[in-house]
């Protein structure tokens, strides 16, 4: 099964701008494919993990928390669909985190952000290495998503659902 690759905080703000096509060209031989511009792909020949790793390192133009993730996984996941049948309420957008390293510890579920008043950010479940939530659209959005690393302990990286089903749509397509 294919692989999935997920930067963590790469061509955001500006900072650690890279262009993923070039990127997803340099490593064609592994059949890896872009998918946006928020450091997602698709990995269809990775060989051995640890020499693919090294070769995905060794072609990034800066140092980035790397997440490899095994596509049926993430399949998996939105087959079992962590938000249910209804749709997000307007102005709210769904997204899974996933964990760099092992959490040692789950906090209790849901955990939201600011802890007191309206939420804009809040994790309403977790399994294995990915956690579910969502978010409302405001300024201080992005820096409570940033908290979810100081709560769970470890380094996260965070994908629109969106982004996510257009990863499992093309898992399932195949090559």
């Amino acid at each position: 099964m294919a692989l999935v690759v997920l930067l963590r905080g790469v061509n955001v703000g500006g900072h650690r701008r890279f262009r993923p096509s070039e990127f997803a060209g340099a490593l064609a031989k592994f059949g890896v494919v872009n998918i946006g511009a928020a450091g997602t792909f698709v990995v269809w020949d990775p060989g051995p993990r640890a020499k693919f790793r090294a070769e995905l390192l060794r072609n990034l133009p800066f140092t980035s928390e790397v997440v490899l993730c095994n596509g049926r996984d993430l399949i998996r996941i939105a087959t079992e669909n962590p938000f249910g049948s209804e749709p997000p309420s307007r102005g709210t957008v769904r997204f899974l985190s996933t964990v760099v390293k092992p959490v040692r510890v789950r906090p209790a579920m849901p955990i939201m952000f600011p802890p007191e008043g309206e939420w804009l950010v809040r994790l309403i479940g977790s399994k294995g290495r990915f956690m579910f939530g969502e978010y409302r659209r405001h300024m201080k959005t992005i820096g409570y998503l940033g908290q979810i690393d100081k709560v769970l302990g470890v380094k996260v990286t965070t994908r629109n659902w969106n982004t996510i089903m257009s990863v499992v749509n093309i898992l399932k397509r195949g090559k």
